[in-house]
């Protein structure tokens, strides 16, 4: 009978004799969408608004890191065709998208190691 009663929990089954209410039956669904919201969906979309942000606010002469792990120091910047040339080497120069262009860059660090 132990058995029988924590399984009724676990499954959120009403007790036997009672009648449920249309809410109570939708609120465990109501939740699970509310914290899917808040743990997946929000965070992705601050994060996806936070990269444009970055990527509208690039300038020549910034140093970027690629989505593939290619640094480089931005050269030319076309705003037309979304498209940037970066410098890799001495004379070694890449045309890339700027949706290329990963949330890493390299900072000179204000902060004193210590």
């Amino acid at each position: 009978m132990h058995l029988l009663t924590v399984c009724n929990i676990l499954l959120m089954a009403p007790p036997q004799g009672q009648n449920q209410s249309p809410l109570s039956s939708f609120l465990p669904l109501i939740l699970v969408g509310v914290v899917f919201y808040f743990f997946m969906i929000r965070p992705q979309m601050k994060k996806a608004k936070e990269q444009k942000a970055f990527r509208a606010g690039l300038k020549k002469g910034d140093k970027i890191v690629t989505i593939g792990g290619i640094h480089g120091k931005i050269v030319e910047l076309e705003e037309t065709s979304e498209s940037m040339l970066i410098e890799v080497d001495s004379n070694v120069k890449l045309r890339i998208e700027k949706s290329a262009v990963s949330m890493e860059h390299t900072k000179p660090s204000t902060e004193k190691a210590g």
